[in-house]
């Protein structure tokens, strides 16, 4: 009963976006509060952990292990990564705000999440070239999360104090912030980043315990999800049925 407990108190979120967006950084500032001094390329994947408190301040609180997996984004390891992708209960899709290119390739990471992360060998073929939000409406149960790096950098941010939210959080119906990685106050305990980031962890671990094991056939997150979506295991091409 004691390691079923452990099993079920904590959640995996993958954390993803091109190489050199700052997610390491991040991924450092969410779990240690401080800014990381010397941040490397990852390679493969890196897992950090973070201790969540779901509901805190009502009856309901306990606290929760949120494992954050740091995905390396070079494209030389783009047919491997997909053995991190199973299980997935949140996202938290990371772009550079000085880098326009980065941002819209956050469709592109969305839809391969989705579309293998049911591993093997069959995730491997190349599914779709972007993302639509009409196409993947059976995911919208999967929390999404969009942070945007490099905030400092940004003249608009300095003169306004705001950055344009980008397109895919509102396709995503998803929450979004931008952070200075350098700075630690960008996720101070009470600021409105932190709340927002607390609130994403809370809905992760609602999505978590309302759903059984991910692991349901090899199929996709949106295959699972919609059943409009089936793989035909012949071919291991998509069908749509309905």
């Amino acid at each position: 009963m004691a390691n079923h407990a452990n099993a079920m108190n904590k959640v995996k979120i993958l954390v993803v976006g091109d190489s050199g967006v700052g997610k390491s950084s991040l991924v450092h500032l969410i779990c240690h509060g401080q800014c990381l001094s010397n941040s490397s390329w990852t390679i493969g994947c890196s897992v950090e952990v973070r201790v969540h408190e779901y509901r805190e301040g009502t009856p309901s609180q306990r606290p929760y292990f949120v494992e954050l997996w740091d995905v390396g984004g070079s494209n030389s390891h783009k047919n491997a990564r997909h053995v991190f992708y199973n299980p997935v209960h949140g996202i938290i899709l990371v772009h550079d705000l000085t880098n326009r290119k980065s941002q819209q390739n956050l469709r592109r990471w969305l839809s391969e999440i989705l579309l293998r992360e049911g591993g093997g060998t069959k995730s491997r073929i190349p599914l779709v070239d972007d993302f639509d939000a009409e196409q993947f409406g059976g995911f919208s149960q999967l929390p999404v999360f969009v942070v945007g790096t490099k905030q400092e950098q940004v003249a608009e941010f300095r003169t306004s104090g705001r950055v344009r939210s980008s397109s895919i959080a509102d396709e995503c119906a998803a929450d979004e912030i931008t952070v200075n990685t350098l700075d630690q106050r960008s996720l101070a305990p009470g600021s409105s980043n932190a709340v927002r980031l607390s609130r994403f962890f809370d809905k992760v671990i609602e999505r978590q315990q309302t759903t059984t094991s991910r692991t349901d056939g090899g199929f996709s997150y949106l295959e699972r999800e919609n059943p409009m979506f089936r793989r035909n295991k012949a071919t291991s091409s998509f069908v749509v049925t309905g």
